[in-house]
């Protein structure tokens, strides 16, 4: 009764091992791959069966890497021309075959009694539960980096790779694990804690990235809203201009008919009206610098709508240490920040003001822009305000990062229900 639950479990985990690597390659199962793999697994359980029955135990073992692993990587490498991903494959299926292992002998730790036999028979009905939560669940994770660069499929395939070659070595070959060698039992909590620090690097390293894309889309988000703006003021502009375009002719002929009436007086206020009308369409000329003006006029507009006191005291030159579009990312999220907390102030009843200051002086330039504010603000500690609501705090992040990449400085701080942003760079 022990041989054939011995001789079920070997079948059962060479079938375990050849179908869960075929499911972690990234191939189009047609009818032709499938009756191959078919064939194949019968001829790999055929050639492991001749040498069960010909050669011991301790022998097949040692043989098993060229029997089995073996034909079973070229075999994944013929059918999806990948050798790398092929061979992460077969390494990966192997590792997983250490669940089905430890479960077993954790149950042996509670009945002792059971011996190889109880090992073998836990085994055996473990393998294709767990086979189906693997192939269910796991796989198409596992394939998905077979997708990564072959660096990241390197990365992948490390920690399998040494846990491959850690069970053969030191239980297979040697005895090393058996007799306690100290270096054999101290060498897998060596590859955690390696595994472990190179996630922690990584993790690290990719979230910086990720902030940097996120500050990067942020900042194309806000000169695409900046540009639709600017653009519907324009339209705003034109559409006005030909108002008045279409509109001359009448314009003129009142003014001539009030001429001609002796009416002079009432002909100045008519042409003093006009020329207000057309100048309050026009772009305000907050300073030198055309961008700062259209972001300047934008927020205006938009703090009139929202009843926020907005003040301009600015000489920016038109030729800046920065680029445009970067000058206008910096704007727009300190106003776009600045006008959310006046619209709060507004909402509860409170006084809003928004006050900017520019100027460039020494080839550098400096900003302030304070608003009102008498709600509590949290900062870190870099003194960086700081939220905990979803998709707020990008603004923020952005004018660091720009004020940074020019060598400058920042300071936020909130001063006397003033909440008081300045930068120089």
């Amino acid at each position: 009764m022990s041989n054939v639950i011995y001789v079920l479990n070997a079948a059962s985990v060479g079938v375990f091992g050849i179908l869960l690597s075929a499911s972690f390659c990234e191939l189009d199962w047609t009818p032709a791959r499938r009756r191959a793999l078919a064939a194949s697994s019968v001829l790999l359980l055929a050639l492991q069966g001749f040498f069960y029955l010909t050669s011991s135990g301790g022998t097949v073992k040692a043989l098993y890497p060229f029997i089995t692993h073996l034909p079973l990587f070229l075999l994944l490498f013929a059918m999806t021309g990948k050798c790398v991903w092929s061979l992460v494959a077969v390494l990966t299926a192997y590792l997983c075959c250490q669940l089905r292992r430890w479960i077993a002998l954790l149950v042996i730790a509670f009945f002792p009694s059971g011996g190889s036999l109880l090992q073998d028979a836990t085994e055996l009905l473990l393998t294709f539960p767990l086979l189906y939560v693997l192939i269910r669940y796991v796989s198409p994770s596992v394939r998905s980096i077979s997708h990564y660069s072959r660096a990241m499929q390197l990365q992948f395939g490390l920690l399998p790779l040494l846990g491959y070659g850690f069970d053969y070595i030191t239980r297979v070959y040697t005895n090393l694990l058996a007799t306690g060698n100290q270096a054999a039992v101290e060498f897998m909590p060596f590859v955690c804690s390696s595994a472990y620090l190179a996630f922690v690097l990584r993790t690290t390293k990719e979230e910086r990235m990720r902030g940097q894309l996120e500050q990067t889309q942020n900042s194309l988000n806000l000169q695409i809203a900046q540009a639709v703006r600017e653009i519907d003021a324009l339209r705003e502009s034109q559409r006005k201009a030909s108002t008045y375009r279409h509109d001359l002719r009448h314009h003129l002929q009142y003014i001539s008919a009030c001429i001609e009436n002796g009416r002079t007086e009432a002909a100045q206020e008519y042409i003093h009206s006009v020329c207000a009308q057309i100048e309050a369409s026009k772009v305000t000329a907050y300073c030198e610098n055309e961008a700062a003006n259209l972001i300047f006029s934008s927020f205006a507009a938009r703090a009139e709508h929202s009843g926020i006191d907005f003040r301009v005291h600015a000489a920016i030159p038109q030729v800046l240490p920065l680029p445009d579009s970067d000058l206008c990312v910096l704007l727009s999220n300190a106003l776009e920040n600045a006008l959310h907390a006046g619209e709060r102030q507004r909402k509860a009843g409170k006084p809003a003001i928004v006050d900017t200051t520019a100027y460039e002086k020494g080839g550098r330039l400096f900003l302030q822009i304070s608003n009102s504010c008498n709600f509590p603000v949290q900062f870190d500690a870099a003194g960086v305000p700081t939220t905990s609501q979803p998709g707020h705090g990008l603004g923020v992040r952005s004018i660091c990062a720009i004020v940074q990449q020019y060598g400058g400085m920042y300071t936020f701080a909130l001063q006397q229900d003033q909440f008081l942003l300045r930068i120089a760079l």
